[in-house]
């Protein structure tokens, strides 16, 4: 006999399946719907002088965006870490959105295995957890024991993701082009681009297996931080399988002893600028999921879906920019931007520009031991007035083109600086930035890199 509760289950994680097209068409009207309402709002305003009321239109977006999970989810997490590109009131609720996703049940699971392990792929696990222990925008996790005794984690892809991005994708351009009729501080196309081809690297979990693999090789060296090993045999394009790193969350650690706060976000800096300044390479999530810490401070390093390759010359217009900021050298600082790939700097947009350099690159121009920046109770996302003051200031002086590259730099930069700030970490970060990149040369960098991209079949 059937389990009826079984066969319930199964039947609706089967019409998932079936029904994706469907369900991706009613994702898209609903996002279209909410979309299309800030549209006429928008031109309301602009052709008939009526004011929207931002704030309240803001919520009801995080609230569609909320409830459909999945890659636009994502996006939206994203675009709050790039605090020009949206305007504020819409930035301010869009952080309020959470990361974790409705797992799929053990039926889907089942399938989804079989599928990528074939029929007998319960025999390749000793164990096999029924429910996810992480479930997110793309896919979920399940941990599991092999024959030989090793515990891995399972990252399982959810049905159909390429048309959930492809769909969200769609309705991104649109979210942007409308903030942009609205607002031009900030050209989008760029960004669009940036978060397109990231997106579609994250669907692919071969190139994701290569990304840990490298990560392995580059980290080798650091004895404070651990990548997990992928299980070849147990992986294929929608289902990475690597080794299971125990540690905790971050924020178990936020009222631990200065040194112990200091000495995690010391190794956290380690994990994403070694290759960074080594190899022009940088991890582009550091959500609080993507990396736990181990008993003895130790960062384990996880989730490589979304890396970011950079060409060196960017790399040197970082280290340009802080020597020119440092020095006070308005020609280098010049000379910086358009290494990042800004264009038509004038004195105005020069002005403009350094504002948000300074708030970045301030904690590495002390040369003393103190925390990566202040913020007041309640003021929420790091960076935010600074973002702010400049968001105006590119509005009034006729708005800027964010280079691509200039996306997930800015990610990794806000992201971590909002990690070391939770955890009131005061460590003297000139120091540790100096240590780092003492030995710089554009020349090194590029050999550095193409020699790791070579060695696992990636390209820049």
């Amino acid at each position: 006999m059937t389990d009826k509760k079984t066969g319930k289950r199964d039947r609706q994680d089967k019409n998932l399946d079936r029904g994706s097209v469907l369900g991706r068409a009613a994702r898209y009207a609903k996002v279209s719907t909410t979309m299309g309402g800030l549209a006429a709002k928008l031109a309301s305003q602009k052709y008939l002088g009526r004011e929207i009321d931002k704030p309240e239109h803001a919520k009801q977006l995080t609230a569609a965006l909320g409830n459909l999970k999945g890659p636009l989810l994502k996006v939206a997490q994203l675009l709050v870490t790039i605090p020009q590109a949206l305007p504020p009131e819409y930035t301010a609720e869009l952080q309020q959105l959470q990361a974790d996703a409705p797992p799929m049940g053990w039926p889907f699971v089942k399938r989804r295995m079989r599928a990528e392990l074939g029929a007998d792929w319960q025999d390749k696990f000793q164990e096999f957890t029924h429910d996810a222990v992480a479930a997110a925008s793309l896919g979920q996790v399940h941990k599991g024991i092999t024959p030989d005794g090793q515990t891995v984690a399972c990252k399982l892809q959810y049905p159909d993701m390429e048309s959930a991005v492809k769909s969200d994708l769609s309705q991104l351009k649109l979210i942007l082009s409308i903030f942009e009729s609205y607002d031009k501080a900030i050209d989008t196309k760029e960004i669009y681009k940036e978060i397109t081809e990231r997106l579609f690297e994250e669907l692919d979990y071969k190139r994701e297996a290569r990304h840990t693999k490298m990560y392995g090789y580059m980290l080798r060296d650091q004895k404070n931080v651990y990548v997990p090993e992928v299980i070849d045999d147990l992986s294929t394009g929608r289902l990475l399988t690597a080794s299971w790193l125990e540690g905790q969350k971050i924020m178990t650690y936020k009222d631990a002893a200065p040194d112990v706060r200091a000495q995690i976000a010391m190794n956290m800096f380690h994990a994403w600028y070694v290759p960074f300044y080594h190899y022009g390479i940088i991890h582009g999530d550091p959500h609080p999921g993507n990396y736990t810490i181990r008993d003895d401070l130790s960062v384990n390093l996880l989730d490589f879906g979304c890396v970011r390759i950079f060409p060196p010359k960017f790399v040197q217009g970082v280290i340009d920019l802080y020597r020119a900021l440092r020095d006070d050298d308005p020609e280098l600082t010049v000379s910086a931007y358009k290494r990042w790939g800004f264009e038509n700097i004038n004195k105005d947009m020069l002005e403009i520009l350094n504002v948000w350099a300074r708030f970045l690159y301030g904690p590495i121009l002390e040369d003393k031991t103190r925390p990566i920046g202040i913020v007041q109770e309640g003021q929420g996302v790091y960076g935010r007035e600074t973002a702010e003051k400049v968001h105006q200031e590119l509005r009034r002086a006729g708005g800027v083109k964010v280079p691509r590259e200039f996306v997930f730099m800015d990610r990794a930069a806000l992201g971590l600086g909002s990690v070391f700030l939770h955890l009131k970490a005061e460590v003297n970060w000139y120091k540790l930035f100096n240590d780092l990149t003492q030995d710089f040369s554009v020349e090194k960098l590029e050999e550095n890199q193409k020699q790791v991209l070579d060695r696992f079949d990636l390209k820049a």
